[in-house]
């Protein structure tokens, strides 16, 4: 299922997420026009807004963002816990393979792929400041649950907020959206 005319209308060309509500206003709008299968729309940064976070240049955030992990990662490496970035920055074509693609290999209904993954033009991706994190030390724990038993979620969990990032996707978020304790946004 694509978004719609009238939900990729509220997309604007600003590279700032249109949907900045927290969780709780999130909730307490309940199933609004804004969301396609719980995720709510985000526009997409302009290219010159981006700056790598990873040597080969391949994983990029919004530059506020990109500094603030940077910090971030240094301060946890400081500390014996090697962030490691899995993915940032993520174009709309990039989401429609991920949302349409693996859709179709897995066999999954549009309703129960967006469980685990946005519809373009609806992931926190879009706007450079979402990061997939993994930790070194547990690399079978990457885009799984079970990284919240890592040296780095617990790492995250109590540092991450002076770093202006939370958590996204919490357990029974108002959203409906899975359990995601990679998934972070930078909201500085």
């Amino acid at each position: 299922m694509e978004p719609t005319p009238e939900a990729q209308s509220n997309l604007t060309p600003s590279g700032k997420a249109t949907s900045t509500q927290s969780q709780t206003e999130a909730s307490s709008q309940g199933n609004n026009a804004d969301n396609i299968l719980g995720h709510l729309p985000y526009s997409e940064v302009l290219s010159s807004q981006l700056q790598p976070i990873t040597r080969d240049g391949r994983i990029k955030l919004e530059a506020a963002a990109a500094r603030k992990y940077k910090a971030m990662a240094a301060a946890a490496r400081r500390q014996g816990v090697i962030l490691v970035p899995i993915s940032g920055f993520r174009s709309v074509d990039q989401q429609k393979y991920l949302f349409f693609q693996v859709k179709e290999q897995r066999g999954q209904v549009a309703s129960k792929r967006a469980e685990v993954s946005a519809p373009p033009g609806y992931s926190e991706h879009h706007t450079g400041y979402a990061i997939d994190i993994g930790d070194a030390m547990a690399p079978a724990t990457n885009l799984n649950p079970e990284f919240e038993n890592t040296a780095a979620f617990k790492w995250l969990e109590k540092n991450a907020a002076f770093y202006s990032f939370e958590l996204s996707f919490p357990r029974d978020n108002p959203q409906g959206i899975s359990y995601e304790p990679w998934h972070w946004r930078f909201v500085g």
